[in-house]
């Protein structure tokens, strides 16, 4: 069955979009509580879209969508003065209060996209290759007090600037050739 991430502020929209979508049958339900738990969720299972409000409790849904991979797609159910500020053509919006029929057709019409997608782009990372990416930004977290994002940002920065594939950075973070 496919998985979908929820990723709300509120327990309550949390667990009535959660029963929407597993009753329809349109797919199993992880909920995560922050974008960083999004994010690791992402890297460790397959999951082809995720469904949040606006703001998460340590950043925006706009921002989470920028470290997805490119066949994830997001919809965003918030009401409609918090859709206004979505700048992104890219991520999917529902506007609250949204009927469970608006709902159940948005996220079938996603899944339906996503798998046209996968076909489309490039091959996710490796288990090794994200465990040596884990592993970095662990070692930088550790030393130098940075968050999980601060840490990510840190290595796709170094990598455009050294013109490097991101693996091959981290593992110049973990052999202690590169440092801050």
């Amino acid at each position: 069955m496919e998985k979908v991430i929820l990723a709300f502020e509120s327990e309550k929209t949390m667990a009535r979009v959660r029963e929407i979508i597993e009753t329809a049958g349109l797919a199993c339900c992880l909920v995560c509580h922050s974008a960083a738990e999004v994010k690791r969720v992402v890297n460790k299972q397959h999951v082809s879209m995720v469904v949040c409000g606006y703001k998460l409790k340590d950043e925006t849904a706009e921002t989470l969508f920028e470290d997805l991979p490119p066949a994830c797609s997001m919809l965003i159910v918030a009401v409609q003065n918090m859709l206004n500020l979505i700048n992104n053509d890219e991520i999917f919006q529902l506007s609250a209060p949204a009927s469970r029929n608006d709902l159940i057709s948005s996220v079938r019409m996603l899944l339906q996209v996503g798998h046209r997608l996968e076909k489309f782009v490039r091959p996710q990372r490796s288990a090794e290759e994200r465990a040596v990416i884990e592993e970095a930004k662990a070692i930088l977290m550790d030393r130098n007090g940075m968050t999980e994002e601060q840490a990510h940002r840190f290595l796709q920065k170094k990598s455009m600037d050294s013109g490097a594939k991101l693996i091959q950075t981290a593992q110049m973070v973990i052999d202690g050739t590169w440092t801050l």
